[in-house]
């Protein structure tokens, strides 16, 4: 009807896996993913797909403070915006909006990535900016929602927060080995100090603390490694 093709799943599937059978069978070079409670509005896709014209892979359609669904999720928002910023090096104003265009043949390479439930907006961001995809923000209203929330504030931003740093691992490891790795020598070394100049001792905490540093550092290369041994598959179309 109206050109749409409707797709349907036997049974609930989650989210996620909506997403990801929807983008499957879409057949365009581009797709629009966006939310359905209401909050998204489908003019603001004209000013998206301008920002294409730039180069861009994916354009996101960033929220304001205003267009957060309360403070508690705002917040917590905030917390995952600065993680991810850190984790990919770049500035990611709005991780978690589901309001998104990209091309096609790109999400296809991250699509094995997405979880059934919810998060594939952050694991698209995050598997994007690692794979050295380039992605703008553009600012977009949001309308009030329509129905309850399923997300859980608690039990999902765990979730969340698991996926960024499993994307981070599978794209940059030493950015999470490397300051373990670091705080482990600094907690062996400080110890060795203080029993050195206290007993004249170096203790077997001071040789474990430090032994763990080096252990974790090694594993962040080897992840490394594998990291890039992994990427050429997502140069693959």
């Amino acid at each position: 009807m109206n050109g749409v093709t409707l797709v349907r799943h036997p049974r609930s599937l989650g989210n996620g896996a909506a997403v990801k059978t929807g983008i499957r069978n879409a057949s365009g070079d581009y797709v629009a993913l966006m939310d359905a409670d209401g909050q998204h509005r489908a003019q603001d896709l004209a000013s998206m797909i301008k920002r294409f014209s730039d180069g861009y892979d994916m354009v996101v359609g960033a929220r304001n403070w205003e267009g957060q669904a309360g403070v508690h999720r705002g917040l917590m928002n905030l917390i995952f915006n600065y993680l991810a910023s850190w984790m990919v090096g770049q500035a990611v104003p709005d991780l978690t909006s589901g309001f998104r265009i990209a091309k096609r043949r790109l999400l296809l390479r991250f699509v094995y990535l997405m979880p059934n439930g919810f998060s594939y907006p952050t694991t698209t961001t995050m598997s994007f900016f690692r794979a050295g995809y380039s992605v703008a923000y553009e600012p977009v209203k949001v309308l009030e929602r329509v129905g309850k929330s399923h997300i859980r504030p608690l039990k999902d931003g765990f979730r969340f927060l698991l996926i960024i740093f499993r994307i981070g691992v599978l794209y940059s490891p030493l950015k999470l080995f490397l300051p373990i790795s670091l705080a482990f020598f600094s907690a062996g070394f400080l110890y060795y100090a203080y029993t050195y100049y206290s007993f004249h001792r170096f203790t077997n905490m001071s040789a474990l603390l430090l032994s763990t540093s080096i252990l974790v550092f090694l594993m962040g290369l080897v992840s490394e490694q594998i990291t890039m041994l992994n990427y050429r598959d997502s140069e693959k179309d």
